[in-house]
């Protein structure tokens, strides 16, 4: 091989790899989420402050880690959840892919208080792009097992509390 077509095959891989980090990190679930880091959230009543639950919570802050969320997760503990956070406050629609488990879908504006709260049921083909779309406005997005909001009297105006801004 003369050295040209060696240079040539030399700068075409190097673009090839460009070009696939590049893909990797603008488009979402395309790329490793990492490492998810973890806190706890509490959860106090709008109207006596009182403190309903505290729920330990791992983070999803970047495109891959709220585009994976809890897919392929097999069950949430009782006091176990997702927070997903967005760097601004708009409207938001989260679906349930790839989920074997139904959960409770929690919106949350900038202030920490609760907007929407959705009952996600298991869809029975989670791989379709006809997945029941859960919108809503907020920052944050939190997701637990499947009733629990009800089970803990958690309703619309609770505030929760995010350490995390």
């Amino acid at each position: 091989m003369n050295r040209t077509l060696f240079l040539r095959a030399v700068i075409v891989a190097i673009g090839v790899l460009v070009v696939g980090m590049i893909v990797i990190t603008v488009i979402p679930g395309i790329g490793p989420t990492g490492e998810y880091d973890s806190e706890t959230v509490k959860i106090t009543d709008n109207k006596t402050g009182n403190q309903l639950e505290r729920v330990s919570v791992r983070i999803a802050d970047t495109p891959q880690k709220r585009y994976t969320g809890l897919s392929n997760t097999e069950s949430l503990a009782e006091d176990e959840g997702m927070l997903f956070i967005h760097d601004s406050e708009d409207r938001y629609g989260y679906v349930m892919r790839d989920m074997s488990f139904p959960i409770d879908i929690i919106f949350i504006d900038a202030t920490g208080t609760i907007t929407r709260i959705y009952h996600a049921k298991v869809p029975t083909d989670t791989t379709t792009d006809e997945l029941n779309r859960y919108s809503g406005r907020g920052r944050y997005v939190l997701e637990v097992s499947y009733n629990y909001t009800e089970r803990h009297n958690i309703t619309i105006g609770d505030e929760i509390q995010i350490n995390r801004q």
